[in-house]
């Protein structure tokens, strides 16, 4: 099953922004299809090979700071081509 995942990364800390761009470079640098945007970055894959990865990902970064919001959207379905049509 295919799906869309948003994500918003918030670590609670003055040095935030270097934790977020090594959250969003370990996004870049996998195998999956990755959509930025200034508020959130979405990732797009096989759901069974998409969460191991993000479980991973999301433990490595929580290690890095002590107190962090990750806000995450989940949709089944693979929405990376949408175009809107109004």
């Amino acid at each position: 099953m295919e799906i869309s995942v948003d994500l918003t990364l918030s670590p609670l800390q003055n040095d935030y922004e270097i934790h977020v761009i090594n959250f969003i470079k370990a996004l870049r640098d996998s195998k999956f299809k990755v959509l930025e945007n200034p508020l959130s970055t979405q990732i797009f894959g096989h759901y069974d090979e998409l969460m191991p990865f993000l479980t991973k990902e999301i433990k490595r970064s929580f290690e890095e700071v002590d107190i962090s919001v990750l806000t995450i959207k989940l949709v089944k379905t693979n929405r990376s081509d949408y175009e809107p049509d109004f």
